[in-house]
């Protein structure tokens, strides 16, 4: 069948379960049929009407958590664009039949996000389980009859979603402690890395976005430093193994021993020469990868040189790229003995820009990475001429996916 055929609308009606949508203002926006037979509602006392107006907490019940644990799930899913899972709620239903009385209900939600073409969160599908009579089997044990023993799988499993509950309200004081930690380990990372500046008149912007989950720390990093010697900067990027405050540990002790380095190397082959025998000495920084760029605005040239990352994109002010990848090496501490790494140089005209990144920008799962490196070309290309700002935000809008990448990312952008 063509799936212009296919009557969508007909299918939602259909859906054998408890299925609404509601908009990111937690109105309804519509609801099945079994939803309304269910919850004992016509279609016009809910669609257009806000989810708890319709069905707020049990005024009777001061213990009712209902509404507030369901609010919270709807929360999470519309900022991190992810399915909810909820546990076992208790959540009262006035009778339709009987105004001012309350029916005990119990019921199972999951609340799953809508995308819209711009990534965005436009709708919440919100699917409901009762699963009041399981409840109630939970309370009707008795002394070994016949009634009983043939209830007892619903009692085990009423059990089971009597202990989610309890799961449920373990996870949301996790949740709590987890955003505590977050919130002292991104200030830790902050601390680790230099804030966005000046390079001499050249505008460059910094971006730092970690994976989703854990701390939200790792092991990413960035740096620019002033060179000695004429009009020149030194532009690097670096990844370090791993997640976490062991990852970025480590990432402070290489940037620092590169920024110190490149300040006094002859050339970046040179500095990533003695930050890999440093490296040999740091627990952690096995398959390290950094690239290194040394820019001459005033002749107009960059030097580099990388162990094991991905290379540099140069888009020249006609927006011809060229990916700085002649002298490309492995990754730090990967030779027992150490070797020379090699160098290449390139030039530019005014008004060129250089980008420098981590793989998590443009590695995709069961993607091939040259076609990553192609997106970035492309968005670079198209954004050429907007302000180094301007054009990271743009880069990581169309690069990294809606809800977060599953890897770091750093992004460094020169105008040249």
């Amino acid at each position: 069948m063509n799936d212009t055929a296919i009557d969508y609308a007909a299918v939602f009606q259909a859906l054998p379960g408890m299925v609404a949508l509601l908009t990111p203002q937690l109105v309804y926006a519509d609801v099945n049929i079994e939803y309304l037979r269910v919850a004992g509602r016509r279609r016009e006392q809910m669609v257009g009407r806000h989810l708890f107006d319709v069905f707020p907490d049990n005024p009777n019940d001061g213990a009712a958590s209902g509404m507030r644990n369901l609010e919270a799930s709807l929360r999470r899913v519309l900022s991190t664009g992810e399915r909810d899972a909820m546990a076992l709620q208790r959540y009262d239903v006035e009778s339709a039949e009987q105004p001012g009385e309350w029916d005990e209900r119990y019921w199972s939600p999951v609340n799953a996000p809508v995308h819209g073409p711009d990534g965005s969160v436009v709708l919440v599908v919100h699917r409901v389980e009762e699963v009041t009579e399981l409840i109630r089997a939970r309370g009707r044990r008795g002394p070994g009859g016949a009634t009983e023993r043939a209830g007892s799988r619903r009692v085990l499993e009423a059990e089971l979603y009597t202990r989610a509950r309890e799961l449920q309200e373990l996870n949301e004081r996790l949740r709590l402690a987890h955003a505590r930690e977050r919130e002292v380990a991104i200030a830790l990372q902050e601390a680790m890395l230099p804030a966005g500046r000046q390079v001499g008149h050249h505008r460059a912007a910094v971006r730092y976005r970690p994976a989703v989950g854990a701390l939200n720390v790792c092991g990413d990093w960035y740096d620019l430093v002033d060179l000695v010697g004429g009009n020149r900067v030194g532009v690097s990027v670096g990844d370090v193994v791993g997640h976490g405050l062991e990852a970025a540990g480590v990432m402070g002790q290489l940037r620092s021993a590169l920024s110190a380095t490149s300040r006094v190397a002859g050339g970046p082959a040179e500095a990533l020469n003695v930050l890999g025998r440093y490296a040999h000495v740091v627990d952690g920084a096995e398959s390290a990868t950094v690239v290194t760029t040394f820019i001459d605005f005033d002749h107009r040239t960059i030097t580099y040189s990388s162990a094991g990352h991905p290379p540099p994109v140069l888009v020249h002010a006609d927006g011809r790229v060229e990916f700085l990848d002649r002298a490309t090496d492995p990754p730090l501490d990967a030779r027992p003995t150490p070797v020379r790494r090699p160098e290449a140089c390139t030039s530019y005209d005014s008004g060129a820009t250089l980008a420098l990144y981590t793989d998590g920008l443009v590695e995709r799962r069961r993607e091939d990475i040259d076609t990553g490196l192609a997106r970035l070309a492309d968005a670079l290309v198209r954004h050429r001429d907007a302000d180094p700002e301007t054009l990271a935000d743009a880069v990581l809008l169309e690069l990294l996916p809606p809800g977060g990448a599953t890897d770091d990312t750093a992004l460094v952008v020169v105008r040249l």
